[in-house]
């Protein structure tokens, strides 16, 4: 089969790989329909390159129609033929941390020898290895619980996100813990972010969105929806200390902030150009140098998370949805401590949210406005050219859908 592969830093090409085979019975082989490329992806792209073998299958954002099922699998009411969307992280169901909810945090596929949580479709050794869903082809482990049944018929971007992006952020507005008719500030305006301030506007409790973010075409996306936006290239000192956003929030506020910020941008944020340097540096180093590089001594970028903390007001809550990876990101402990603030953070538990955006998604009105999402899409040939698109934020890319 045809499949997006790792080869380097910057460097992902599309080849031929083995197809995958059932190899426990709780397993299942999708073809896949529609698969996307996701921020997250743009990590290993560029950041965690010593935590990837060339040859590594990438992507976790997919869905298609179920080709092969194991015994448990198919025991579980799982069919050949199915129309599936598959969560990104890897769960079982019935263990312990997934009877409270927590499926990110799997005990049955959780990564113990790394120290990390559930497995996930193509992510890194650090999360087990386990091809992604950038190809023609998947195999989908714990399939007696992970795979969510869909209608025979409907365009698959109604479906697609929620693989991914549609929970994460959802799970950050709620975790964000806005009262009724309060102010969320989203900090970053990609995928998840406009997705963010959509679901915050048409199915939470929010009275009022402001969008943070500098590329102007994300900006103008998220005021269609309603949304209040702050331009960091307008901001007094062009917005990039902490504070200066903070300042900003402030007085859209009455002086006191916003009620919740969500971080959806990650590790990567604009606005730091020393940790920008030394994460560059650190993602090209030789996996066993990298790898401790980035454990014990790895930065990341932390405008936006030091954004949404200056932004936040006095007893709010910050949520975080963007990925971390740092060991010794310096963190403002007096200002946090002396706000009051709560955090909420982690991998998306995709299935709690499961059964409520399902609801959504499948509804006659395209509520969320999903099938509109993407700016770009293509066959899978075309992966590697819109992997440095994407990246770079060329040609107005917000959100890639591609087809194998």
């Amino acid at each position: 089969m045809r499949a997006l592969t790792w080869q380097g830093p910057q460097d992902v090409r599309v080849e031929t790989v083995p197809d995958p085979v059932i190899q426990q019975p709780t397993d299942a082989i999708v073809r896949v329909t529609s698969t996307a490329i996701c921020g997250s992806d743009l990590h290993l792209y560029s950041v965690l390159g010593a935590f990837l073998h060339p040859g590594d299958v990438l992507g976790h954002e997919f869905m298609g129609v179920v080709e092969e099922v194991g015994p448990e699998a198919a025991a579980s009411g799982l069919s050949v033929g199915d129309r599936v969307v598959v969560p990104f992280n890897i769960s079982c169901g019935h263990c312990w941390m997934c009877s409270r909810g927590l499926f990110a945090q799997c005990e049955t596929t959780q990564n113990r020898d790394q120290s990390k949580g559930a497995s996930l479709f193509g992510y890194t050794d650090l999360y087990g290895a386990v091809p992604g869903g950038q190809a023609e082809y998947v195999r989908v482990p714990q399939a007696q619980f992970g795979p969510v049944t869909l209608p025979e018929h409907g365009a698959d971007e109604r479906y697609l996100y929620l693989s991914d992006i549609l929970p994460t952020a959802w799970q950050g507005v709620q975790w964000a813990q806005v009262p009724e008719g309060g102010t969320l500030a989203v900090f970053g305006l990609g995928p998840v972010g406009q997705l963010a301030v959509r679901t915050a506007l048409r199915l939470g409790r929010v009275g009022r969105v402001i969008g943070v973010d500098l590329v102007p075409e994300r900006l103008a996306a998220a005021r269609a929806w309603g949304a209040e936006v702050v331009d960091l290239n307008q901001v007094d000192g062009k917005g990039r200390k902490p504070e200066e956003v903070g300042r900003a929030i402030a007085e859209l506020t009455d002086g006191r902030g916003a009620d919740g910020a969500l971080d959806a941008v990650g590790m990567e944020a604009h606005g730091n150009p020393v940790a920008e340097r030394v994460i560059t540096v650190a993602g090209r180093l030789p996996g066993v140098i990298g790898k401790p590089a980035i454990e014990n001594a790895g930065i990341d970028r932390l405008a936006a998370l030091h954004g949404c903390i200056e932004s936040v007001r006095r007893g709010g809550t910050v949520s975080i949805s963007g990925v971390y990876g740092g060991m010794v990101d310096p963190m403002p402990m007096m200002t946090m401590f002396d706000k009051g603030i709560a955090m909420r953070m982690g991998q998306c538990h995709v299935k709690q949210w499961t059964p409520e955006l399902f609801d959504v998604v499948t509804q006659d009105e395209d509520v969320l406005g999903l099938e509109d999402l993407a700016t770009h899409r293509v066959g899978l040939e075309d992966a590697p050219r819109m992997y440095e698109v994407f990246q770079k934020k060329q040609d107005n890319c917000l959100k890639v859908v591609m087809t194998p």
